[in-house]
């Protein structure tokens, strides 16, 4: 994988096709840190993850001594711990927004995703709808900005970016002359370089 470097005190335990874990290894890239990163099946018991994790669930991070097995407090970790370059806005009230705008995302878009994936045929297709009518509706606003809400890349991208990569394999097809900004905004973020390394050989395959 792409973000793997040199052997390092740091350890990511991840699932080749979890968003959530996919959300983090963005931050990873984007930071180039040097980290270790483990995939781990959903049906794969691996027991130094269970030991490390009361919910032995991925993602998970291990930092020398430190665990942490949340995603959004992994992103603001990395951001903290590796500063440059930032992916949180300066000012308080601006970090307020991103964070409130992170929240949104995993209330209303990842309960949709999840009902997709796991859902009865029936409620699959109706968050499909969902989540459809969902991201043309904020469509427009990538039309003044290049990135969610900002100008410079941030963690509410790479909360968003996993989510928009597997629409073809949650079945969710953009109707692409209402969500032109959208699919720019899609292009902008698929074609950088961190982004690109972030990948697991499965999410690469979800659009070969």
């Amino acid at each position: 994988m792409g973000v793997v470097a040199k052997r390092s005190s740091m350890t990511f335990y991840s699932g080749s096709d979890d968003h959530f874990s996919h959300r983090v290894r963005i931050v990873l890239a984007e930071k180039g840190v040097a980290v270790d990163i483990l995939d781990v099946s959903a049906d794969e018991h691996n027991a130094e993850l269970a030991d490390l994790n009361p919910y032995n669930s991925v993602p998970t991070l291990l930092d020398r001594d430190l665990v942490l097995y949340e995603s959004k407090v992994m992103m603001e970790y990395l951001d903290e711990r590796f500063p440059h370059p930032p992916l949180l806005p300066v000012y308080p009230v601006a970090r307020a927004q991103s964070r409130l705008w992170m929240h949104r995302i995993e209330r209303e878009w990842c309960p949709l995703v999840e009902q997709i994936q796991q859902g009865s045929k029936k409620d699959a297709e109706k968050a499909r709808k969902e989540l459809r009518e969902s991201l043309a509706g904020i469509s427009p606003i990538f039309e003044d900005m290049p990135y969610f809400m900002s100008e410079e890349f941030t963690l509410v991208d790479c909360c968003i970016a996993p989510i928009l990569w597997r629409l073809p394999t949650l079945g969710v097809e953009l109707p692409e002359k209402q969500v032109k900004p959208l699919m720019s905004y899609m292009e902008r973020v698929f074609a950088r370089d961190a982004f690109k390394a972030s990948l697991s050989e499965s999410e690469r395959e979800m659009r070969s």
